[in-house]
């Protein structure tokens, strides 16, 4: 198998193109805000166009993305001038709104699970990655990731209810 350089099939567009929607979403699940997830997308974008990696695969590309949009949400979400700061209101960002009343709660109660449950969620779900996947994404053991996604999946059944779930 031949390693693919970071050019490999297609230019920066190309793999913005390709892969905005992953990272993007990605960065929305871990920062919950949209101010932030736009910083991240940006930071995850221009680390790529810098790091001048060889890439196995299509699959090592993606994971090296979803790997450098986790770390960058983290430095966001952690950085000590976020916890010195102050909204200037309640709301300080835009909500995440889709077409559908039912898709905007489905995400109003995944935004609403720890991270512990709604990291593992989205990657299985919304980026169909497998559970080992996962584990090496989020360095913890696939067993963890199985107990999480039963965890984060009675969580959101619960705070469904009535909406999708019977009572």
């Amino acid at each position: 198998m031949e390693a693919l350089p970071l050019r490999a099939g297609g230019g920066m567009e190309d793999i913005i193109d390709r892969y905005q929607n992953t990272v993007y979403g990605l960065a929305l699940t871990k920062t919950g805000n949209r101010t932030d997830a736009d910083d991240v997308f940006q930071e995850v974008f221009l680390a790529y166009c810098q790091c001048g990696k060889t890439f196995r695969d299509e699959d090592h590309r993606k994971a090296w993305l979803l790997r450098t949009t986790i770390n960058q949400a983290r430095r966001v979400t952690s950085s000590s001038w976020r916890q010195k700061t102050v909204p200037l209101s309640e709301q300080e960002d835009a909500p995440v709104s889709f077409k559908e009343p039912e898709e905007n709660r489905v995400w109003e109660a995944l935004q609403s699970l720890s991270e512990d449950y709604r990291l593992p969620i989205y990657l299985f779900y919304f980026q169909e990655l497998s559970t080992l996947q996962i584990a090496k994404m989020l360095a913890i053991r696939p067993g963890a990731v199985r107990m999480r996604l039963t965890r984060g999946r009675e969580q959101l059944r619960e705070k469904l209810k009535g909406v999708y779930f019977d009572e």
